[in-house]
């Protein structure tokens, strides 16, 4: 057997994968290999890297920069996303703009407040399941720009408004955001968390309306936290005009 040469399968589809499996590491991409090669119907010839020594050399040998590594048929795959390549499978670039994090933000909240509907009233379409709706998503979004405050208001300086001309505002959008959410959920104290996210609302929808439909600018949207990858635009536009309805049906209640 040759040293690239994989393990007898009876199916004809045999791979050799070479990951870290270290004492106080094991490689999360190599299971990950391992668990696609063999979901592809491959007999794995699972090769160990046991130390950084043994690693650094395998790197050096084959001119890699990273592992795991994959062979089939004695030719290099390659990496993780190599392989999922290699199966036609989608592999999203760096930088990649994506919706799926506010996809999967908003689909939990909304969840999460027809569940709250059920266990308060045994149904889950009522007007208090809008407006958990609304008071949850708001405190999942400022958690998420909380989580790192600095990344999130340097993202937000390229298309805010009012932070350009007042730099702080920009880090004091999210604690208004979260004060006004749980104010919602509580429904209590609606002089304070009616005008917040009113004034939010409207100053964070001219400013996305601005940035995206008049300067027409390509720009990443904050509302996840300085590390998103969401595109600016309609979603985002979208929130602010929720959080404004918000205010506005809460203050119609309140008055």
């Amino acid at each position: 057997m040759t040293k690239h040469q994989p393990i007898a399968s009876a199916t004809g589809k045999t791979a050799i994968l070479y990951r870290m499996v270290m004492p106080n590491h094991v490689c999360p991409w190599g299971l990950k290999a391992k668990h696609l090669l063999e979901s592809e119907g491959f007999v794995v010839d699972d090769r160990h890297l046991k130390t950084h020594e043994e690693t650094e050399a395998f790197k050096a040998k084959h001119n890699v920069k990273t592992t795991p590594q994959t062979f089939i048929d004695g030719e290099r795959v390659g990496g993780y996303d190599d392989l999922r390549r290699f199966f036609g499978k989608r592999v999203q670039a760096k930088g990649e703009t994506s919706y799926v994090p506010i996809i999967a933000l908003f689909s939990l909240t909304a969840l999460g407040a027809l569940a709250l509907s059920v266990a308060n009233f045994e149904t889950p379409f009522t007007v208090r399941a809008a407006e958990w709706f609304i008071g949850i998503s708001m405190v999942v979004l400022a958690f998420l720009k909380l989580q790192d405050v600095e990344s999130f208001s340097a993202m937000f300086l390229n298309y805010d408004l009012l932070s350009r001309r007042w730099v702080p505002y920009a880090s004091l959008y999210p604690v208004l955001e979260a004060i006004a959410g749980v104010l919602m959920l509580s429904d209590r104290l609606h002089w304070l968390s009616v005008p917040i996210a009113l004034f939010i609302g409207t100053e964070g929808a001219i400013s996305v309306f601005k940035a995206v439909y008049v300067d027409k600018r390509e720009l990443k949207c904050a509302c996840v936290g300085g590390s998103s990858n969401v595109p600016l635009g309609f979603v985002s536009l979208t929130e602010n005009l929720f959080m404004v309805g918000m205010a506005i049906w809460m203050a119609r209640m309140w008055l």
